[in-house]
This record gives structure tokens, sequence and C-alpha cells, in this order.
């Protein structure tokens, strides 16, 4: 059975205490909201997602989008669960005020995100593709694109889309081939296909404004020569309501392993009315504003299965009974143990544990520094922000993910033969956190954009508030009282000198041979990634002691947070020690086999 109740006690913790000296606190616009506000925002979105979204994840997955006619069709309840959802304002709860949306911070937004990404990822994909559409045509769009696409777009009225892929080019976007044929009147006419367009048709709004890369006539070759287009799928009219087609249509529909209930289509256009958005020629730049927005939503989005696939795992290892505790009986009154008793089910159990609460306080450290980017009005504090978000950005897209995959086959697991079968539902998280791994840029590209682009930037600046803050709480904790806080800063401070020295090795390695830095450019961003939750595992149980010492009356809370702080410096941080070792191997065996020869 799919289990899940919104973690708000830990989201409270990551959202309120862990972060509270980082330094990117206190912006400006955020005044006159109260964490007290926060925290009835997360309990609303909490029952939204429990009580209107969980419900419809399995039957979604079940019964999936359909294409008639021409005519997109979504599982049933996703229109009602939309008009609840857009109706209670949760489509607008990040967007610009001056648009219509409620301004609240990313720290609480991502919260939320995560929240219905849990209960129903399918789902999530609608209104998160729109809110990323709309950050495009905010941060380079014309005024009068603002004025007319988004007020509808932020209420949710109107919904958006990325349209990059074709079916002969996917990463490379150099080779893309649709044409945008400029008109005596400022529009261009769009004519080309594109696939994988992740709700690219569905009848939840009146209208679909689509986000196009295109060629003009006269671009250079290459990915200098890529700009970019809003394209609606009914033309406005001067009233603002949706008028006529505009030449949109879908061509199909994939019929994927994974969120069955996000319709992914296959989108045609024939001479379409399209707009430039952003300067011509610089497309590619323009559409990276949504693609990074979204590259952290993504991450989020493997977060939210994580979480779920967790608690239901927990809440069959509780019901399910098997064999005896290897200390004896522990339920003598029935005819064998929950399996929540064995030691190999814990350690599935707390694996999936800490990885969720590792990703959302590492999230939360980069939606702190996502606001402090936008809204700070100190050059320093904005800089650091920016710097920060630019390392993290590809860390939580491809760790998060690549962990929730990890904890659905541990949920799976759990359930033994029953977790194999659809009835229980979590064989579905197998595979709707499988394309997490992929869309919006590979793992793989992540972690060459990481060590590639992000590492040697500005000679390796963005690689310093990260590293000065782990640095600094290491040597603020090294003579902590608590002899168990102790050793978990010198557990972090080994794995940190491990995460140097390779820095500085595939630097020097990757400056002579670009292939070094590529053979170890995944191993590098988990080790980075591992190191970021242990510094944030740290400051966690530095807090949670020090509320113990105080008589915290929640000491239930902080005494589990210890706990899993333990498990993680125990049995997963040694994993970034490790990835030294294989990083230090070098490209030698990795490369040595010929390409024939597979």
């Amino acid at each position: 059975m799919q289990v899940y109740q919104a973690p708000l006690r830990d989201m409270r913790f990551v959202l309120h205490e862990l972060f509270a000296d980082d330094g990117f606190g206190d912006l400006p616009g955020f005044e006159e909201f109260s964490p007290d506000l926060y925290d009835a925002v997360l309990e609303e979105a909490a029952r939204m997602a429990q009580e209107v979204l969980l419900p419809l994840n399995a039957s979604g997955d079940i019964e999936g989008c359909r294409l008639e006619n021409g005519v997109v069709r979504t599982p049933e309840g996703f229109a009602r669960a939309y008009a609840t959802f857009r109706d209670g304002g949760w489509a607008a709860l990040a967007s610009p005020p001056e648009y219509g949306g409620q301004g609240l911070p990313e720290t609480v937004n991502k919260l939320v995100e995560e929240m219905i990404c849990a209960a129903n990822l399918s789902f999530s994909l609608y209104p998160g593709l729109t809110h990323g559409a709309t950050t495009a045509i905010e941060g380079h769009g014309s005024e009068a694109l603002k004025a007319a696409y988004l007020p509808k777009m932020v209420s949710g009225e109107w919904a958006g889309t990325m349209c990059l892929t074709e079916a002969h080019c996917g990463t490379d976007l150099g080779l893309l081939r649709t044409r945008a044929e400029p008109r005596e009147d400022g529009s261009f006419a769009i004519t080309g296909g594109k696939i994988f367009i992740s709700s690219g048709d569905h009848g939840l709004t009146d209208n679909i404004i689509h986000l196009v890369l295109a060629r003009l006539p006269d671009a250079p070759a290459g990915v200098k020569g890529i700009s970019l287009f809003l394209v609606p799928k009914y033309l406005p009219g001067a009233d603002g309501a949706v008028g006529a087609a505009n030449g949109v249509s879908v061509a199909g529909i994939e019929h994927k392993m994974g969120l069955k209930a996000s319709a992914t289509c296959q989108i045609a256009f024939d001479g379409s009315t399209g707009w430039l958005v952003g300067e011509a020629n610089k497309g590619l730049a323009a559409m990276f504003t949504m693609m990074n927005t979204e590259r952290v939503s993504v991450g989020i989005q493997g977060l939210g299965i994580n979480e779920i696939a967790y608690q239901s795992a927990v809440a069959y290892a509780r019901e399910r009974l098997q064999g005896r505790s290897l200390t004896g009986a522990q339920r003598p009154d029935l005819p064998a143990d929950p399996i929540i008793v064995h030691p190999d089910v814990r350690r599935m159990l707390m694996t999936m544990r800490v990885y969720a609460q590792g990703c959302r306080a590492l999230g939360q450290w980069t939606s702190r520094a996502l606001d402090a980017e936008k809204h700070s009005t100190d050059p320093a504090v904005k800089q650091r922000a920016g710097d920060f978000v630019a390392l993290m950005t590809p860390v939580v897209k491809a760790l998060f993910t690549d962990l929730a995959f990890d904890a659905a086959n541990l949920g799976v697991q759990v359930h033994g033969g029953h977790g194999y079968i659809r009835e229980h539902g979590v064989e579905q998280f197998v595979r709707d956190a499988r394309i997490a791994q992929i869309y919006e840029g590979t793992n793989g590209v992540q972690a060459l954009d990481l060590v590639g682009r992000k590492m040697p930037a500005h000679m390796g600046r963005a690689l310093r508030p990260f590293f000065h803050a782990v640095s600094a709480l290491c040597e603020e904790t090294a003579g902590h009282g608590d002899k168990a806080i102790a050793g978990w800063t010198a557990a972090l401070h080994q794995s940190f000198g491990a995460l140097q020295l390779t820095t500085g090795m595939i630097a020097q390695k990757g400056m002579k041979d670009p292939e070094e830095a590529g053979a170890a450019a995944t191993d590098y961003l988990r080790m980075l990634g591992l190191v970021g939750i242990g510094y944030t595992f740290l400051k966690a149980a530095v807090i949670a002691q020090a509320r113990l010492d105080e008589g915290h009356d929640d000491a239930a809370f902080y005494r589990a947070k210890l706990a899993t702080a333990g498990f993680f410096f125990d049995r997963i941080l040694p994993q970034a020690t490790t990835g030294f070792l294989v990083i230090k191997s070098g490209k030698r065996s990795t490369m040595a086999l010929p390409a024939d020869a597979f």
C-alpha cells in the first residue's frame, strides 16, 4: 500500500532551525511572512497532497494518459484535482506578486513541491513545467509578453512547457532543425517537431504556452544559432481570452515505463505563430533559466519519491510477520515477529531514511541560496549565493535522483515478493523514479557540468562557499563535549579532506587530459554531495543535542535525529573516502577497452 504523511516536523526543522546562521536569511520582501504563516502553508499543503493527490497516484498509473482524435486525456480525477490545486492558489505560491503570485520564498515552495511529488509525481509535472516556463518568460520576455501571458500562467489558468528535444537530438541541441521564419508584424512562423515534451498537451487548462527552441533563417550553426520562442496552443484575442488554434498539434504520446499519468507528447508546429523571447540566437541562455530551475525541481522530485518509498516500506515492515528476532522473540503473542526487528531490514529502512532527511536538508540549504541570489541587496551575499546555487544545481539534480532510485529499489526489497507486484503500489516508485535520472539533462551530464564548468569557473570560486562552510563547521565542533558529535566531526573532516585532495587531483589531471575529468565526474559529484549531506547532519546533531540538553519537550524528535545522523556517519559517509580511491585510479581501466571490443 502507498503510505504517505507529509514529514512536517522534519520540514519545520530544516526550515526554521537548521540554517539560521548561514548568511542567506533576513531577505527583503519576506518581512510580512512569519514562521507561523509558513507552518500554516505547509499544513494546508500536506492536506492537499494527502487527501487530493495521493488517492489518484496508483489509479493514475494504471489508467495512464491516452490520445483520442488528437486530444490528450488525463486519468480520471486529474482535472478535478488540478482545479482544486489551482483554486487553492498553489500554482502561484512562489511567483512574483506583480503577476498575481503570492511571493513566498523558495525555501517554503520547495517543501511544498516535495509533498506534491511524493503524493503524485505525475501530477506534479503539470504545474511544475508551468512554473519553470514563467521563470524564463519573467527573466527574458518582453514587457508585452509578460503582461499578456504571465498573469494567467501564474494563476494556473494556462499551462507551460519546454520544447527542446527533437527525434535526432537530445543533449546536443546544436543539431536541432525546427525553423522560425520572420513575419512582417514582428512574429515568427514556427515549423518543426519536438518529442518528449512533458505536459505537452492535456485538458487541465484553457491554453498551453510552449517555449520552443528554433533556428532563424540566417542563424549560425550549432548552439550559437538557437533562439527561443513563445508559441501558444491557442492565440489569445485582444481581450486576452483564448482564441483561434495556432497550428500546434499532438503527433503522439510516449508510452513510458513510469510517470504514466503525465502526458509526454510529440508536438508538431505547422507555421505556428510565435514571439521571440530574449535576443536572437541566444535562446539557449534564456532556456537555461528554465532548465536550471527545473533541475533543482527534479532533484526535489527524487526527494519526494524517496520519502513515500520510505514511509511505505516502514508501514509494511511493521505489519509483515516473518521469522523471529536474532535475539529472541520480540512479539511472543504473535506467530512471528514483524520484519522491522531484523538488522538487514533496518539497514534498508535506515538507508532510505538518511537519504530522505539528508537530501531534504541539502535541498533547503540550496533553496535558501536561491532566495538570497534573487532577493538580497548585498552584492557580496548575492554573489556567494549565486556561486553556491551554480555548484549545487547539478548535485541536487543528480544525487537526489540517484538516491531516490536506490531508495525506491530498497522499498521493493523490503516488501519482498509483494513489492514486485502491482497491488502494493511500491513498484510504481521504481518506475517513476527512473526518469528523473534522465530528463532535464542526464545525471552523467550533470556530473560533467560540475567538473567541467562549475568547478573551474572563476578559478574555483563556486566551490568556496561550500568549502568554507564545511571547514568552519569542522573547526567549530572539533572539541565538542559530546563524544558522538566529536567522532562525527572527525569523520566529516576526513571525508572533506579527501574531497579537497580529489578536487585538486581532478583539476590537475583534467587540464592535461579532459578524459581524466570525464572519468571522475560521476564519482566526484556523489562525493561532494555526500560531504554536503554530512555537513547538514553534523549541524543537525549539534542542534539536536543542544535541544536535549535544554530539556526540549520534543525530545523524541531530537533523539531520532541523532540516531539518524549516527547511521549516516557510520554507514554512508565512508563512501566519500572510497570515492577518492576510485577517482585516484584514473581513466585507464575505464578507457582501456577499444570501442569495437564491446
